[in-house]
């Protein structure tokens, strides 16, 4: 049993899986954030299944990209839990466990970073990174994408849809990611891949605006 935490950006959401069953998903929306209403969530999901966090196998964390806020609240969450009853953790990227819903052979995954840019990945049907995460802007990013034989996925892809061609099919990945994030985290988990908790980190692909705009 996984209990897996997405807090990225003001659309998270909380998971309970089970090897690959989703017990439950909850879409949580805070725009402020979610470090004052967490905890609250998380506690009222494992009550309406009758367990607590010491029946976990492991925690898991979507590890960005996202918001720097937002992301540091759910690592930091779920490692807190993980050291309380030593259990591992498994750490994710939003990029995979988007690419998780395509059925495609490769899946770009893009993901609007702000500032007129784009996260963006590719990922194969294994889930195994195509060609690295970066951001960028979304013309300079396709052009580094593959001829052919690929599927877009995203959250909401009509910003870009006149830009691309027509014939390359979208999928469209739900806001709620945390189950997804889940079951990636059990694979890892059973392939002997997850962490001791003081070893996961961020994926924030790009530097925060405190680093982006220092000036001496």
């Amino acid at each position: 049993m996984i209990l897996s935490i997405d807090t990225t950006s003001e659309f998270g959401s909380i998971a309970l899986t089970e090897e690959n069953r989703t017990i439950e998903e909850v879409l949580l929306h805070s725009p402020d954030g979610f470090g004052h209403v967490l905890y609250s969530h998380i506690e009222r999901l494992l009550d309406r299944h009758g367990v607590n966090v010491r029946h976990m196998d492991c925690f898991a964390a979507a590890s960005g990209p996202g918001s720097f806020t937002g992301v540091r609240v759910g690592l930091t969450a779920t490692k807190g839990l993980a050291e309380a009853t030593g259990r591992p953790i498994v750490v994710v990227s939003n990029l995979r466990a988007m690419a998780s819903f395509g059925t495609a052979p490769l899946r770009a995954v893009v993901l609007d970073a702000r500032r007129g840019e784009v996260y963006g990945a590719v990922y194969d049907e294994n889930l195994h990174i195509a060609a690295p995460e970066t951001v960028m802007k979304f013309p300079a990013w396709l052009k580094t994408l593959p001829p052919s034989g690929f599927e877009f996925i995203a959250t909401d892809f009509s910003p870009f849809r006149s830009s691309v061609d027509q014939s390359i099919p979208v999928v469209t990945a739900p806001r709620a990611l945390a189950a997804a994030i889940g079951h990636i985290a059990w694979r890892e988990l059973r392939s002997g891949r997850a962490q001791d908790p003081i070893a996961a980190d961020a994926n924030y692909v790009r530097r925060s605006d405190a680093e982006l705009f220092w000036k001496e």
